[in-house]
């Protein structure tokens, strides 16, 4: 028995929207970068890009459990010595609010070229609209 991969012409993409409002960061994290790798496709292979694209809105209402929104650190560094930078998540909030829900899916990406492709599937705006109406996106639930 042979094993049937899908070409690049019979991969479909579907558009989806995630409501990030009110939900936890890691369940609409863990859900968007689910669809982005294409695990919910009876199609998924792990060698290639079969996921969706995801629109994820009202990125700013995204909540952080327990103390995370005064403790959780973002840290860059600048590559020279001494160039780290921490920001907590507060400050993250207030000054860039799509950064959390961002970084929260790009960690659950896979760390290849192929990681970096999902991540170009994937939309995040801080309210409630978005320019992609002609995409037809369907609404998924983000279970709260």
């Amino acid at each position: 028995m042979k094993t049937e991969f899908p070409s690049k012409s019979e991969i479909m993409r579907c558009w989806f929207v995630l409501d990030a409002s009110e939900a936890a960061l890691g369940r609409v994290a863990s859900k968007a970068a689910k669809i982005l790798m294409g695990k919910h496709k009876p199609t998924y292979v792990p060698f290639m890009d079969t996921g969706d694209h995801v629109i994820v809105i009202n990125a700013d209402k995204a909540v952080l459990t327990g103390n995370k929104e005064t403790q959780k650190l973002y840290r860059r560094h600048s590559g020279y010595p001494g160039g780290l930078t921490e920001t907590r998540a507060d400050k993250v909030r207030a000054t860039r609010p799509i950064r959390l829900v961002e970084d929260a899916i790009k960690g659950m990406l896979p760390k290849t070229k192929m990681g970096k492709q999902m991540y170009r599937k994937l939309k995040v705006y801080a309210g409630d609209k978005h320019p992609h109406e002609a995409q037809q996106p369907t609404a998924l639930a983000t279970g709260k």
